[in-house]
């Protein structure tokens, strides 16, 4: 069915065209051009006037055909139908005439030009249309009307450029009539004066087109006052002071907070940087620091478990956990200086410990001082997010903030999540010696990743020891005779899990209340962070967000990001603002092998419709990864059918973190898998891997015609 309606659509495409095509053929080839000239018209005005007072309906319903189907068509002359409708009904009947014949018209060419290029311009283009649909979703109106009011802008080429966009159809027509109303009433009056018009080109002066401009413009000027007066009305419920202490205050001392405060520092303004815990957040203190260091532990044991991998005949760690536990404690240590109150208040920010409280969008409070600020950048980060379920709180439970506290192996440890946490913190306690199940509810571990990756991983898990439950929901915790328990439910069925520890990683919460946003009635998004515009703004326009609460992507690196147009636009929005950019953000899963990407996976690329060409690179052929065995994993590229622009890069294998960045900095800055392939890469190197996969790409996409040729002509030049 879905190809008979494909097909039957195509058949109704070529008919359109075929009509398009006879009907302009035959304007040209009869030369009916000569009939919609000036000259022409000021001829024959006085017979069509006659002919109007004998039969007025009908030169209306011939005149209406006449202009619709040459809009429809975008064929010249509408300027001239136009002054004949002047000249022939006056300039009241004129205008409704006019009006909505050339409205009308505007919107069949609208609608036909939709229905033969739309998809396709869509689908070939959908990447860089991307920005250009998302203005038109929000201020399509706009564009329009603007467009419309202002002469030098042809008629049929708004209605075939908006045709190709996701405006709709009625506000289209609506917009187009009152948008050419105004154009229209000069050109018909114009017409009621035929005698005197000499041509088409001067019925427009340098001060009408220049009024028509301004009016184009009142929309948008209008739409900046109105968020001005929001604004204004928000603030107006709070005291502004006359002077500030500080020019920002940030709450937060993790990733964001403290890029933002250093940013502020940087450019000489006065910043104040509040932590109600330990500087350096998340990342430091529970996060990044310490996970990858308890995995290089773990990794460096597993090195002992494959010695006869590396040519070694045995190989023995000796280790207690409590020792590996210190070491991450001593690494913390060692980078704590470069989060520290003393090296940020030595950069010039002043910085407090304690909780901080926005009383107003100009006072924040911290022990029992009152700070006066300009503006404010809330940091304030996520928590681990720990599902209801029952039983839960019988046990004590470990997150990803609190299982550094451990000092005693767990024997048997439950990790109750699929996603980064759970299967870097599973794979690291197995190698560790614990024995591991990892618990997730969906069909795969790695949820964000392609199916092949995630069960690439799986298996890889498996092959370590770790018993890996897919579809499995879990639903309570049971502790009898002291022996605990998980249930989940899979397939309708109980299944019982034991164990002496359970780590809870599915997720983690923007951390947005008990400290004044709900006061001041700060807006959330259904995810729980905090609701920003795209310059990173609240509702209040001077407290702004980033980081891990403000979402959308919970990593260190996005947060350091955001900071930065946080900070720049608090402190310049008055006279420049940045709108943040989330084209190329990318992540890693820092397992063994590791999981990096950047852009889009298949999965991504099918929901969108985005056709594609995925070129595959296998690491079994790497020298170096061979030299290292650590042949285990694969490069992904996702390219747009018949063009080398990357569309996304899922890495998977050791260090591919680090491999990635290169592919991360051609998607930035619009290089193709072309200049990879033409760039030198060291030899033996991890980062060859690219280069490499950008030639299978060139080899898949050879021009096999020509090389057919070529080789015929090698062959001719050896006879």
């Amino acid at each position: 069915m879905e190809n008979l309606h494909t097909r039957k659509r195509n058949w109704t495409r070529w008919l359109i065209i075929l009509v398009i095509l006879v009907l302009a053929a035959l304007f040209f080839t009869l030369d009916l051009g000569r009939y919609f000239t000036l000259a022409t018209l000021k001829d024959q005005q006085t017979a069509l006037m006659k002919f109007y007072e004998a039969h007025m309906l009908l030169t209306i319903g011939i005149y209406m055909a006449v202009y619709i189907v040459m809009a429809a068509l975008s064929l010249p002359g509408a300027a001239v139908m136009t002054l004949a409708g002047g000249a022939i009904f006056g300039l009241l009947a004129g205008t409704v005439v006019v009006s909505f014949a050339s409205t009308i018209g505007a919107t069949l060419a609208f609608l036909a030009a939709r229905f033969l290029f739309k998809d396709y311009v869509q689908a070939r283009f959908k990447e860089k249309l991307k920005t250009i649909n998302k203005g038109i979703e929000k201020d399509g109106m706009f564009y329009l009307f603007t467009l419309r009011l202002v002469p030098i802008f042809p008629f049929f080429v708004i209605n075939l450029a908006m045709a190709l966009t996701p405006i709709r159809a009625g506000m289209f027509y609506g917009v187009s009539q009152i948008g050419m109303l105004p154009g229209t009433i000069v050109y018909v009056n114009a017409g009621t004066q035929l005698a005197q018009i000499e041509s088409t080109g001067g019925i427009l002066s340098p001060d009408l087109i220049l009024s028509f401009v301004l009016l184009g413009l009142f929309p948008w000027i209008a739409k900046i006052f109105t968020g001005f007066i929001k604004r204004r009305r928000v603030m107006a419920a709070y005291r502004k002071p006359k002077s500030a202490d500080y020019n920002m205050v940030v709450i937060g001392g993790g990733s964001a907070g403290l890029v933002s405060a250093y940013i502020a520092a940087t450019v000489k303004a006065k910043v104040a940087l509040i932590e109600k815990h330990k500087m350096g957040g998340d990342c430091l203190n529970t996060g990044c620091v310490p996970s990858k260091s308890l995995i290089k532990s773990a990794k460096i044991i597993n090195y002992t478990r494959r010695a006869r991998d590396f040519g070694l005949k045995s190989a023995h760690a000796d280790y207690e956990f409590a020792g590996i536990m210190d070491r991450v404690k001593g690494i913390i240590q060692k980078i704590e200086p470069h989060d520290s109150v003393e090296r940020y208040t030595e950069l010039g920010v002043d910085c407090y410990t304690g909780e901080a409280r926005i009383e107003t969008p100009y006072r924040v409070s911290v022990n029992g001082k009152t700070l006066t600020t300009r503006n404010i950048v809330v940091a304030t980060g996520a928590r681990p997010f720990v599902p209801p379920i029952p039983g839960l709180d019988q046990v004590d439970y470990l997150t990803s903030d609190t299982v550094w506290q451990l000092t005693e192996l767990p024997p048997r440890l439950v990790v109750l999540g699929g996603g980064p946490i759970g299967c870097e913190m599973a794979q690291t306690f197995s190698r560790l010696g614990s024995q591991v199940t990892q618990v997730e509810m969906a069909a795969q571990i790695m949820g964000r990743e392609d199916p092949n990756v995630a069960e690439f991983m799986r298996e890889q898990f498996e092959s370590e020891g770790i018993a890996v439950l897919t579809d499995h929901q879990a639903k309570a915790v049971e502790v009898q005779n002291g022996e605990k328990t998980l249930l989940c439910e899979h397939d309708g069925q109980t299944v019982r899990v034991g164990f002496d520890a359970i780590l809870v990683a599915v997720g983690r919460k923007a951390n947005t209340g008990g400290f004044g946003l709900e006061e001041l009635g700060v807006t959330l998004n259904p995810d729980g962070t905090i609701a920003v515009d795209e310059y990173l703004r609240t509702r209040i326009p001077n407290i702004f967000c980033a980081g891990d609460v403000a979402g959308p992507y919970q990593f260190t690196h996005t947060a350091a990001h955001q900071a930065w147009f946080a900070a720049v636009n608090a402190l310049f929005g008055k006279f420049k603002k940045f709108k943040i950019d989330y084209r190329v953000i990318p992540w890693t899963t820092f397992t063994d092998p590791e999981v990096a990407r950047v852009g889009l996976n298949e999965v991504q690329a099918m929901e969108k419709g985005i056709e594609y060409q995925m070129t595959r690179y296998d690491l079994k052929e790497l020298d170096r990864a061979i030299a290292e065995s650590e042949e285990s994993g694969f490069i992904k590229v996702l390219t747009r059918k018949k063009t080398d622009k990357i569309l996304g890069v899922t890495i998977v294998g050791v260090h591919a973190g680090d491999v990635i960045a290169e592919y991360v900095l051609a998607m930035k800055h619009g290089l193709g898998l072309n200049k990879i392939l033409g760039t030198i890469h060291v030899y033996p190197t991890l980062a060859e891997a690219n280069k490499f996969a950008a030639g299978e790409w060139k080899k898949a996409n050879a021009p096999e015609k020509l090389l057919g040729w070529m080789g015929k002509s090698f062959k001719w030049a050896r006879t």
